[in-house]
């Protein structure tokens, strides 16, 4: 089966790090960067990237192998079936929506990363006073990236 369905991240945003499937956060936007990697249109978009790390990390499934259905042409049902069959750690729909809240959540926690994300808020947003999670900064740099004004 033929990947396509691959998103061009060179002209739109992949899918907010909020989105979920199967409950998953992070999931939908990982499998956007991978097809898009796989298909050469993934623009500044990294797969495999630390945050989608995390997700493969808590599931237990391994990036490459992941990558290597999704350019078999699954689509993001058949993928969550493959993990749900593949992952080496199986957690309950409670741990997942757990799971999901704190990476929903999650803001920069040492000083390098606040530093970081300061850095980052200055240069696209100074002026927002809601952006205060990780998940707020992705959202706001993939509508700045776009063309979006904060």
């Amino acid at each position: 089966m033929p990947l396509t369905h691959a998103p061009d991240l060179t002209q739109r945003a992949p899918r907010s790090a909020r989105v979920r499937l199967g409950g998953y956060a992070i999931l939908p936007r990982m499998l956007d960067k991978g097809r898009a990697t796989i298909a050469g249109k993934n623009g500044e978009y990294h797969y495999d990237c630390p945050m989608d790390q995390r997700f493969a990390e808590f599931v237990g499934i391994d990036a490459k192998a992941l990558s290597k259905q999704l350019a078999s042409g699954k689509g993001d049902w058949e993928i969550l079936e493959w993990i749900n069959k593949n992952a080496k750690n199986k957690r309950t729909p409670s741990e997942i929506c757990a799971w999901s809240h704190a990476a929903d959540e999650r803001v920069p926690m040492d000083v390098e990363s606040r530093q970081f994300f300061n850095e980052l808020q200055t240069k696209m947003a100074p002026k927002r006073e809601d952006i205060g999670t990780w998940f707020d900064m992705l959202d706001v740099d993939d509508f700045v990236t776009f063309g979006g004004t904060p």
